[in-house]
């Protein structure tokens, strides 16, 4: 086998590689834009939201929840500092 012929034969092995990862990445993408229309028909892609009337009585809760929570770091910052 002569040099020309293995540069020959090395130059298609390299457009055969870069052919097969450019029809992967096309392949991808379009089935990425597939699973997009899929998602976004089904309306998967919006978060449950709560209810307006739901929603008001939880606040003070939270509020109370994060308090207890700050106070509980507190707790275990003195207990390690102390």
């Amino acid at each position: 086998m002569t040099i020309s012929q293995m540069l020959s034969q090395s130059g298609m092995l390299t457009l055969l590689g870069m052919g097969v990862v450019f029809s992967f990445l096309i392949i991808l993408i379009l089935s990425m834009y597939l699973l997009h229309a899929v998602v976004h028909a089904l309306r998967l892609d919006k978060a449950d939201e709560p209810d307006t009337a739901s929603a008001a009585p939880a606040a003070p809760s939270q509020a109370a929840d994060t308090g207890a929570v700050v106070a509980a770091i507190a707790a275990a910052v003195h207990e390690k500092l102390g």
